[in-house]
């Protein structure tokens, strides 16, 4: 019963994730029906990769008629974020875990499930992430597949405005723990600050967002750690 009772949970935080990627994945359909792929492939390419900026270089080099080595090293790069990302979820693994508990629901994280999930408290239960797979993943999916069929008949500010669900999901998923962590609020803000400066500063903003944001990520967290760092029990 719990682990149903934690899927559901899962299912439940899910739901406006899910509402987000169709938005998103919708637009990322059009760009995929624009070098000539087919409603099945991009809903199995979205499937098998859930990933916003590498899908979009994935089609733009399938566009180019790149090669399968130009385009494995371009899209792990740019999904490279997720490298971090599971390490932070890696600290929060039970060490009883089944293995096949961590291949499955490591093969899904996103920035926005690794937000979830990382906010829960305690261990992670690989139900909980398996309920947010559940409708985030066909959410994703459905939605390159509808963008590659009848993408064009809707006005593009319309599906660029849809998408502002995702950042609403971010604000919610922040939001509460800096109001209790004055750590997580300095974190927070100079994350802000720094995001802001890299658009301002013409050298800086040279570099892609996927580097930003692992060279951001690296450093605020890095210096968290070493000038407020946790303990055990309060980790738990």
């Amino acid at each position: 019963m719990k682990a149903k009772s934690v899927f559901l949970e899962g299912v439940r935080d899910g739901i406006p994730i899910a509402l987000g990627y169709f938005a998103v994945s919708f637009s990322l359909g059009i760009a995929a029906r624009n070098v000539g792929i087919t409603a099945v492939q991009g809903m199995l390419a979205s499937f098998l990769c859930m990933a916003s900026a590498g899908q979009y270089a994935l089609f733009s080099l399938i566009g180019a008629a790149a090669s399968l080595g130009e385009i494995a090293l371009v899209t792990l790069i740019t999904n490279a974020r997720y490298f971090l990302m599971s390490c932070a979820l890696s600290q929060k693994i039970d060490p009883e875990m089944k293995n096949y508990h961590r291949f499955l629901f490591g093969a899904v994280v996103t920035d926005e499930i690794f937000g979830i999930t990382v906010a829960r408290p305690g261990y992670l239960d690989p139900w909980y992430n398996y309920g947010a797979m559940a409708v985030t993943m066909p959410g994703w999916a459905i939605g390159t597949g509808l963008g590659i069929l009848m993408g064009t008949l809707l006005p593009a500010r319309l599906v660029s405005a849809l998408s502002v669900a995702l950042f609403g999901m971010f604000i919610a998923v922040f939001i509460p723990p800096a109001k209790k962590d004055k750590v997580i609020l300095g974190c927070v803000a100079a994350s802000f600050a720094a995001a802001l400066l890299f658009d301002l500063v013409p050298q800086l903003s040279e570099i892609s967002a996927g580097t930003r944001t692992i060279l951001l990520t690296v450093v605020i967290s890095a210096a968290a750690a070493a000038l407020f760092p946790r303990g055990e029990a309060e980790d738990e």
